[in-house]
C-alpha cells in the first residue's frame, strides 16, 4: 500500500508543500528540532532551557525511533489482556480488546468515513509528515497561556495515532514531544493508507468501542460499510471528544456535531450539496448491541478499578461545588479521565487482585433472586420490573466482598445495568441513623431522654400514622418516628446533618437536600447500595470510614505493582457515639422494625427504609464480621403492594447474613458508658461545616 492509493483525494496528494517535502530528509530533521528547540525555549521563557532540557530532548527522540523500530503491522491489530481475580486467587474476567475480530483493511473502509476524518480531524494529512508544525506552534501559545499545562490540541491524525498505541496517558510536555517525534517515524515507517487503516481501526468512539467497525456494530448493529452517510458522520463525530459526544448520553450533542461534520466534507469537495442536504434530513436511530455484557462483580471490579488508576495518576474527586458551572466543569475532567484509563484497563495488560469472595457472591444474588422470584412482569428494557440490590462489606478490611446489582437473568437482552453503585434512591429512614441520631448523640443525647412524638403543622407523618406522646429517643428508633427525627434533624440543623454523609463521598447530594425532609430519607436524588453499606459499615469500625472499593492492588503488564490496598481512613463518628447508636439499632432488631430479622447466634444491629407509597425497601444492618445494605424496588419508581423495610429487603439481608455467619462464633458489640464523651476524638467541627450552595 502507498500514500497515493489511498482515498481518492489527489489533490491533497499533489499539493505537497516544500517545507513539508524536506521534513522527509536530513533537513526535515533540523526544520523539525529548530522548531521544537523554539517551542521548548518559549514555553520555558528561558535560554537556558535548552542546555537544562536539551538531553532529555535527545532522549525522547531516541526512545520515539525505538518505539517506531519495533513496531509491526500486527502491533496496531493487539492489545495486552488484562486478568481480574477473586480474593481466593480465582480467575474472575479477562479484558481483552477485540481489534482482531473487528479489524477493517483499508479497502474496506467506507471511503465517506475516511473523509469524514480528514475533514475534521486533519485536512492536512496528505500534505504534512506527520506533524502540522504551525499548529504545534499555536499550540506552544496556548500553553505558555496556561502556565505549561498541555492541552490536547494540535494532533495530526499520525500523532493521535502514536499517542493512543504507543504512550501513556499522562498530559506532560515530555510525552507530547516524544508524540512529534514519534510521529515523525511512523510516517517514514509506514504508508499514508497504513497509518489511516491503522487510526480507524483504533481511535474510541466511546462505552468500550474502539475503532469503526465496532462502533458501527455497538451503536446500529451492523457493519460499517452498511451505513449512510448521515450514520458514518454521526459516528465520525464521537472520537473529537468521546465523553462530550457519547451517543447514549449526550445524543443531541452528537447530532449538532454529525452536522457539523457533513458541512466540512461539504466544505472539502469530499460531498456535494446534495448529498449534505440529504445527509443532513436523515434522522438518526440507535440500534445499541448490548453483546458483551457484564456480570456485576465484573463491572463493579471495572468501576473500581478504573477509580483506583484515575487517584493513582493524580485525579482529585469531588462531591462538593460551589455552584452549577464548577460541577459541570469538574464532570468533564472526570468523564474524559475514566474514558481514557477505561481503555487502558482493556489493552494494558493489568492484573487486577480484588476482594470479592465468590461463595458469598453467589450466595448473595441467590439470597436476592429467590425473594424475589415470584415477581415475573419484564419492562420495555426486557428486565424485570421489580428489582433489587445489595452489597457486603467485611468490616475488618472494609472492602467490598461481594456486590449485586440485580436480579440474574441469563435470558435477557440488554446492558446489565449494576444498581449497586450506578442507581440512586431515596433511602427512607435508613438515613435516620447517619444523619439524625448518631450525630446527636455526639452532642450528649442519650437514648433515654424523652421526647415528644406528636403531629405538627408542616410536619412528617409517622408510617402508621400514629403518634405516642412522650417515648424514649431509643423507642423512637426502634419504630422509626419519623416526627422525632424531623425535630431532632430541625435542631441539628440538615447543613450539619448532610456534612456527615458529605465526608462520607456520597456522591448525589446537592444543595436542594439542605431541607427538614433529608432527616427521613428526602434527598433530591438519593444514594447508592454501595454508599449505604459504607456508611453503616463506618457504624461498625467503631466511627472510621473506608472509601469502598473491592481492589487490593493492580500490577502493570511487567510486574510492577501501580496501585496497592488503599490504607486512607477518616474519623466521621465519635467512637463513643457510634457505641450507643449500635446499641440502640441492637434494639430494632429485637424489639423494633427489624424484630424479624435478628441473626440467630450473632450480634447485629440494623435499621428499616420504606420511602413514601412504599416505592423503594432498605434493610442496612451490620454484625463485627460484615456490613450489608440491601434494597428492593424498581427502576422506574412506583408503588409495590408489600413493600418495606422489613419485607422483601429485610428477608433478603436475613438469608444471606444468616448464612455467611453460620461457622463463626459470636463477636458481642462492645458496651458504651452513658454520657461519657471523647472531644478529643473529633477531628472536624461539624457545627461549622456544610456543604457550600450550587
Amino acid at each position: 500500500m502507498t500514500a497515493k492509493s489511498s482515498t481518492g483525494q489527489g489533490k491533497h496528494n499533489k499539493k505537497k508543500r516544500g517545507i513539508f517535502k524536506k521534513a522527509a530528509g536530513g533537513a526535515g530533521k533540523i526544520v523539525l528540532l529548530l522548531v521544537l528547540f523554539v517551542l521548548l525555549v518559549v514555553a520555558a521563557a528561558g535560554s537556558w532551557f535548552y542546555f537544562r532540557y536539551g538531553k532529555t530532548i535527545l532522549k525522547l527522540q531516541n526512545t520515539a525511533k525505538r518505539y517506531a523500530a519495533s513496531s509491526n503491522i500486527e502491533t496496531f491489530r493487539q492489545s495486552q489482556t488484562s486478568l481480574v481475580y477473586a480474593a481466593d486467587g480465582t480467575l474472575i474476567s479477562k479484558l481483552k480488546g477485540e481489534k482482531d475480530v473487528y479489524y477493517l483493511s483499508y479497502n474496506t473502509i467506507p471511503k465517506t468515513a475516511l473523509q469524514a476524518m480528514l475533514a475534521t480531524e486533519d485536512r492536512k494529512f496528505f500534505e504534512h509528515d506527520g506533524i502540522d508544525l504551525l499548529a504545534n506552534i499555536r499550540a506552544s501559545i496556548v500553553l505558555i497561556k496556561n502556565k505549561g499545562e498541555i492541552h490536547q490540541g494540535a494532533s495530526t491524525i499520525t500523532q493521535q495515532l502514536a499517542r493512543n498505541i504507543f504512550l501513556s496517558n499522562e498530559v506532560t510536555w515530555e510525552r507530547k514531544i516524544t508524540e512529534i517525534f514519534l510521529a515523525a517515524e511512523l510516517e517514514k515507517r509506514y504508508s499514508k493508507t497504513q497509518i489511516l487503516e491503522f487510526y480507524m481501526n483504533n481511535i474510541y468512539f466511546a462505552n468500550g468501542y474502539y475503532g469503526l467497525q465496532a462502533a458501527s456494530n455497538g451503536y446500529f448493529s451492523r457493519s460499517a460499510q452498511e451505513l449512510s452517510l448521515s450514520e458514518i458522520a454521526f459516528l465520525c463525530a464521537i472520537p473529537n471528544n468521546p465523553t462530550k459526544y457519547n451517543p447514549l448520553t449526550n445524543f443531541e450533542n452528537v447530532m449538532e456535531r454529525r452536522d457539523k461534520v457533513l458541512m466540512q466534507m461539504k466544505d472539502e469537495g469530499f460531498i456535494t450539496l446534495s448529498e449534505y442536504k440529504k445527509a443532513l434530513r436523515k434522522e438518526i436511530t440507535l440500534n445499541v448491541n448490548f453483546t458483551d455484557r457484564k456480570n456485576y462483580v465484573e463491572s463493579y471490579t471495572y468501576y473500581c478499578a478504573i477509580r483506583a488508576l484515575m487517584e493513582q495518576e493524580g485525579f482529585v474527586f469531588q462531591n462538593r461545588f460551589l455552584d452549577d458551572t464548577v460541577k459541570q466543569e469538574y464532570e468533564e475532567r472526570y468523564y474524559e479521565a475514566y474514558y481514557r484509563i477505561q481503555k487502558t484497563l482493556f489493552t494494558g495488560g493489568y492484573r487486577i487482585y480484588t476482594s470479592i469472595d465468590l461463595n458469598k457472591q453467589e450466595l448473595l444474588q441467590q439470597a436476592v433472586d429467590q425473594e424475589l422470584a415470584g415477581f415475573t412482569e419484564i419492562g420495555e428494557n426486557g428486565a424485570y420490573q421489580l428489582q433489587g440490590a445489595a452489597v457486603c462489606i467485611d468490616n475488618d478490611s472494609g472492602l467490598v466482598t461481594a456486590v449485586v446489582g440485580g436480579r440474574e437473568q441469563k435470558d435477557q437482552k440488554g446492558y446489565t445495568l449494576n444498581r449497586a453503585y450506578q442507581s440512586f434512591r431515596q433511602p427512607g429512614s435508613a438515613i435516620k441513623p447517619l444523619v439524625v441520631y448518631t450525630p446527636m448523640f455526639e452532642r450528649e443525647m442519650t437514648p433515654e431522654d424523652i421526647v415528644i412524638d406528636e403531629k405538627f403543622e408542616d410536619g412528617p407523618r409517622n408510617a402508621e400514622g400514629t403518634y405516642e406522646g412522650e417515648i424514649t429517643v431509643r423507642r423512637a428508633v426502634e419504630v422509626s418516628k419519623n416526627t422525632i427525627a424531623w425535630k431532632l434533624f430541625e435542631e441539628l440543623t440538615p447543613q450539619v446533618g448532610l456534612s456527615y454523609l458529605y465526608h462520607m463521598n456520597f456522591s448525589k447530594l446537592c444543595s436542594k437536600d439542605n431541607v427538614s425532609a433529608a432527616s427521613i430519607g428526602g434527598l433530591t436524588y438519593g444514594a447508592s447500595p454501595v454508599e449505604m453499606a459504607s456508611a453503616y459499615a463506618t457504624l461498625a469500625n467503631e466511627g472510621i470510614y473506608r472509601n469502598p472499593t473491592c481492589i487490593i492492588k493492580i500490577m502493570d503488564a511487567k510486574g510492577n505493582e501501580v496501585v496497592g490496598e488503599s490504607k486512607a481512613e477518616s474519623r466521621i463518628y465519635e467512637k463513643e457515639a457510634v457505641k450507643i447508636m449500635t446499641d440502640v439499632l441492637q434494639g430494632v432488631m429485637i424489639r423494633g422494625t427489624g424484630r424479624k430479622m435478628a441473626l440467630k447466634g450473632m450480634s447485629s444491629a440494623g435499621k428499616t427504609g420504606t420511602t413514601v407509597n412504599r416505592k423503594d425497601g432498605w434493610f442496612c444492618g451490620y454484625t463485627k464480621y460484615y456490613t450489608t445494605a440491601v434494597w428492593v424496588g424498581a427502576d422506574m419508581p412506583k408503588k409495590i403492594s408489600g413493600l418495606s423495610g422489613n419485607s422483601y429487603p429485610g428477608r433478603i439481608w436475613k438469608q444471606f447474613m444468616q448464612e455467611i455467619h453460620k461457622d463463626l462464633p459470636d463477636r458481642e458489640f462492645e458496651a458504651y458508658e452513658e454520657k461519657v464523651k471523647q472531644e478529643e476524638e473529633i477531628i472536624w467541627d461539624r457545627d461549622t461545616i456544610s456543604p457550600p450552595e450550587e
